[in-house]
């Protein structure tokens, strides 16, 4: 009956007095346009001094908030994870089980010790580097890549040692750990560049396989904003994104950085598979932009990791060795120890610390097995270096205390605001 009444309703003409109720009704709609605007804008105005209460919730500021916060979003996060632990009881149990037979081969005595010993030793150095790798795709807090820290000095220290020693087949043990010239060179492992390469493969590898596992938040991140419609605005990568789709449209406000993010952006939307690989073969600051310009677009997780494993893990990572093998040649690091003195002021005083540093550096590749390298031997550079990887590792965990609390802040506001709505409705 309503259906056939409404039809009605609607079709009859409209009357005079309902056409000299018009401007009313219009003043009436203007109205409600000015206070769904001025609504709107004062929830811009409460969002964006909620950002700013945020951002300024840091050790520094306020140390005993922020702690507080911090330390309430670890326990919500770890009761998170165990309750997703609890769904998959059976996962969780076979893993246990087999931790736990791996354990105790490890324990007993018998001929097997020699081969888990091996294993140890070989997993336990391929999980360094793809940790290492992770930690270089959060910048460690600061943008600051660990091939910097720790695998570009690795492939260097093994360059200079090929050339020293003549050769790289170092006893084993004390390598990896330590690095000492073998008492004779085996013919397969004379000092050549794709020696060199063959030498440090494993360890690169991993490192690039930790990289491509790092760029994967970004990716899962923009792809639940997608599947859920979630306002992106107070997450940074994603208001960044969503920021760069509105300058689209005024072309003439973008600047260099931003018409390179969209050269990304596009690439990777139109070529797929080779556009992610092409972005990731090569190093690439703004790679974060492909991640989340494919979890956007939905593009399948196999195509995207597929291409960014292939690309960071293989391509690019042979890129950076070439590099750093034929930098640290041993004619051309004499060249560029003989250009430091050159330089005015400094230059002498950074000649002589940093040529005795290669001079200990070669005095310890011949030193005997069974020697331990003298503590005199320490210097100013190795100690420089020391402390710096120190202070970067402190400002990495400062900066997660820092983002966890911001996060339960959020948390807190983002529970306040359905409380809110649901008490309105």
């Amino acid at each position: 009956m309503s259906a056939p009444l409404k039809r009605r309703t609607d079709s009859v003409p409209t009357s005079p007095l309902s056409s000299a109720s018009l401007p009313e009704n219009h003043h009436k709609a203007n109205g409600d346009n000015n206070l769904v605007g001025m609504i709107s804008s004062i929830d811009e105005k409460t969002r964006e001094l909620e950002r700013e209460e945020r951002e300024s919730l840091v050790l520094w500021r306020h140390p005993l908030k922020t702690l507080n916060f911090f330390c309430c979003e670890l326990w919500i996060n770890i009761y998170t994870y165990a309750h997703t632990l609890l769904k998959h009881r059976l996962t969780v149990f076979l893993t246990i089980l087999v931790s736990a037979a791996f354990y105790v081969l490890y324990v007993i005595p018998g001929p097997h010790q020699q081969y888990m010993q091996a294993g140890k030793s070989e997993i336990s150095w391929c999980l360094y580097w793809v940790g290492l790798g992770v930690l270089s795709s959060v910048g460690l807090g600061t943008g600051l890549h660990t091939f910097l820290l720790y695998l570009g000095p690795h492939i260097a220290s093994v360059t200079l040692a090929a050339y020293e020693c003549g050769g790289l087949n170092f006893p084993q043990p004390p390598y990896p750990d330590e690095i000492v010239c073998p008492s004779t060179v085996d013919p397969r492992w004379v000092a050549s560049i794709w020696n060199i390469m063959s030498k440090v493969r494993v360890e690169s590898f991993m490192w690039g396989a930790g990289t491509a596992l790092g760029e994967l938040p970004p990716y899962f991140m923009a792809r639940a904003a997608r599947l859920s419609g979630y306002d992106p605005d107070d997450e940074d990568d994603l208001a960044e994104f969503e920021e760069l789709q509105r300058k689209k449209e005024n072309p003439e406000l973008l600047s260099t950085v931003d018409r390179l993010k969209l050269f990304v952006e596009k690439l990777v939307e139109k070529i797929g598979f080779f556009g992610i690989l092409a972005c990731a073969s090569i190093p690439n600051p703004l790679f974060d932009l492909a991640g989340i310009t494919c979890g956007h677009f939905l593009v399948p997780f196999w195509t995207f990791f597929g291409a960014t494993l292939l690309g960071k893990a293989v391509i690019k990572m042979h890129i950076q060795k070439v590099f750093v093998i034929v930098a640290f040649n041993e004619t051309l690091l004499a060249k560029a120890v003989d250009l430091l003195g050159s330089v005015p002021v400094v230059g002498p005083r950074l000649q002589q610390p940093f040529s005795a540093f290669l001079v200990k550096q070669k005095e310890r590749l011949h030193r005997k097995g069974s020697e331990s390298p003298s503590g005199s031997e320490g210097n100013l550079l190795s100690a420089i270096f020391e402390k710096f990887v120190v202070a970067m590792i402190i400002y990495f965990v400062v900066s997660i205390v820092n983002s966890l609390a911001q996060s339960y802040h959020k948390r807190l506001h983002s529970k306040s605001k359905k409380t809110t709505k649901k008490s309105k409705d």
